[in-house]
């Protein structure tokens, strides 16, 4: 879990800017007519470094500070981080604060979401990804957001189905055979946290292929190489496959998938 959370905090460090807007509005129901950044450390006896902090005043006029954090492990303190983000955060800056917990782990989220004692009474929002509907992030015209309705709930569609549609609005979404190489492979990230990095392989492949020209520039040659031994590596490390079949999969030679062999045993 350790390295598929630093790749899941990569692709949300990269993108979250781009796909805050929305969230905020379709997701979280603020309307905000400012936003202004704040900076992301609270030190006061100890430091905390939200994943999302912003002054927002919104469409009614209310001006506030909105913090979010995107958890992809059930956390069973996350209540005490939280509350202590709330302390500190009304402390710094004298306003009201609305927090939320954004949950993306497949399954229930189990944790403690209020806490009370005889003198304080604390509570946050936690919203989970597999309750929301998918086509929810279908409708963005950002490709970032996009990408996450593999997190979201499916509402009885089998997988094959929902990620062929996030597939054809990444590529409609996407200026760039660069950018689109990039965004397939944050997809790719996001999909194994739902287990489905065998199927949206099989199904992507065809689609860069379709859609992607092939460039002959060195700048992009070194790119898709990079992301082909990312992707490689994966499977790799994730399933069970044979060396013949991940070739298949990822579009490549048997020796290209043996010398990644050889480098992640010889790194052992």
């Amino acid at each position: 879990m350790g390295k598929q959370a630093s790749q899941y905090d990569k692709i949300f460090k990269e993108n979250i800017e781009a796909v805050i807007p929305s969230l905020m509005q379709n997701i979280l129901g603020i309307t905000a007519v400012k936003s202004e950044e704040l900076p992301d450390d609270i030190q006061h006896t100890k430091e905390r470094k939200p994943d999302v902090l912003k002054k927002i005043t919104d469409n009614q006029g209310k001006t506030f500070v909105l913090h979010l954090e995107f958890q992809l492990v059930d956390e069973p303190e996350m209540v005490y981080r939280m509350a202590d983000y709330h302390i500190m955060l009304a402390r710094k800056y004298k306003i009201p604060i609305r927090q939320y917990v954004l949950f993306l782990g497949a399954g229930v989220p189990k944790m403690e979401t209020r806490y009370e004692s005889e003198l304080m009474h604390y509570e946050f929002p936690l919203i989970a990804f597999t309750d929301l509907d998918y086509h929810t992030f279908l409708q963005s015209e950002q490709p970032e957001e996009v990408i996450l309705g593999v997190l979201a709930n499916f509402r009885g569609e089998s997988p094959e189905t929902v990620l062929h549609q996030i597939i054809r609005r990444v590529e409609e979404t996407t200026q760039g055979d660069l950018a689109l190489k990039r965004y397939f492979s944050q997809l790719r990230v996001l999909a194994q946290l739902r287990n489905l990095g065998q199927t949206l392989g099989e199904l992507a492949m065809d689609s860069i292929a379709k859609f992607v020209s092939i460039e002959k520039d060195a700048a992009y040659m070194v790119a898709q190489e990079k992301e082909q031994i990312k992707f490689v590596t994966n499977l790799l490390n994730d399933t069970d496959f044979s060396v013949e079949r991940i070739a298949k999969v990822a579009g490549v030679s048997v020796d290209f998938i043996t010398n990644i062999q050889q480098k992640l045993t010889s790194d052992k």
